[in-house]
């Protein structure tokens, strides 16, 4: 498994053991991986206590067995040339970005990272981020580090200083969508990895859907683990995410009484 992982990828965890009465997997982006090991290769990720599931799996220790799936998804697609490139991170969203980086840096790219939280304790791996980049800037909204504010009031800047031809983002919703439109007003390109709700990871369950028009111009509803988690920033309509628009392909046409 670490050796086919690369960055944007995901892992989907069963939760509870064997007897579990938790049947859904939760979805973890792949923070890092290590081709050696005591056991051979190994596949890190970060997990943030929000439930039973993630609070069950906070427990285990070394040597525990996990059911692991992966790795998943589409991952970031990285330059061919060294071009300087600019790196979004809010909130747990970092945790899917230092493999990203790192592999980024050693590819010769400037590697510009912008990361937020809602206060400094959230805030995910900044020493560590440090070192991956050429710069970091970071972000709290209390103002509690770094600068006071959301990764989006410093993103216009860092993206002109830098002359970024390509932005990655991965953190909620509402930020990815900004950071595409500030991306696009500045002539970057933008690949995102969305945050959605994945309750089987392979592409059958459908509840991770979201609307993203194709290169035809035709808006499909498609899975955010499979044909995703990452998109072209400029490809997702944001705005009409958790809804079918009217004019995706195959939405369903509502009935009109006489």
């Amino acid at each position: 498994m670490p050796e086919l992982a690369r960055p944007g990828h995901f892992v989907t965890v069963s939760m509870g053991g064997e007897e579990s009465s938790m049947l859904l997997r939760r979805a973890f982006a792949v923070y890092q991986v290590k081709s050696r090991g005591v056991y051979g290769g190994t596949l890190e990720i970060v997990v943030g206590i929000e439930g039973k599931g993630t609070q069950w799996l906070s427990e285990r220790r070394r040597h525990d067995v996990l059911d692991i799936v992966g790795p998943l998804g589409r991952p970031f697609i990285l330059p061919k040339e060294r071009v300087p490139c600019v790196i979004v991170a809010g909130g747990y969203g970092s945790a899917a970005m230092f493999m990203l980086a790192e592999q980024l840096r050693d590819r010769g790219c400037r590697v510009d990272v912008v990361m937020g939280a809602s206060v400094e304790s959230k805030l995910f791996g900044v020493l560590e981020m440090k070192r991956a980049s050429s710069k970091l800037i970071i972000t709290t909204e209390d103002g509690s580090a770094g600068v006071r504010g959301r990764v989006t009031d410093v993103l216009p800047e860092v993206i002109d200083k830098s002359e970024a031809a390509v932005v990655y983002a991965a953190g909620p919703m509402g930020m990815l969508s900004a950071v595409a439109s500030i991306a696009a007003e500045h002539r970057a390109y933008s690949q995102c990895s969305v945050e959605e709700a994945m309750a089987c990871g392979i592409g059958i369950c459908m509840t991770c859907v979201l609307p993203v028009i194709g290169s035809d111009g035709v808006t499909r509803m498609v899975r955010s683990c499979v044909e995703g988690p990452v998109f072209r920033g400029d490809r997702v309509r944001w705005d009409d995410v958790g809804t079918i628009p009217p004019d995706a392909f195959g939405a369903p046409v509502a009935e009109v009484q006489a």
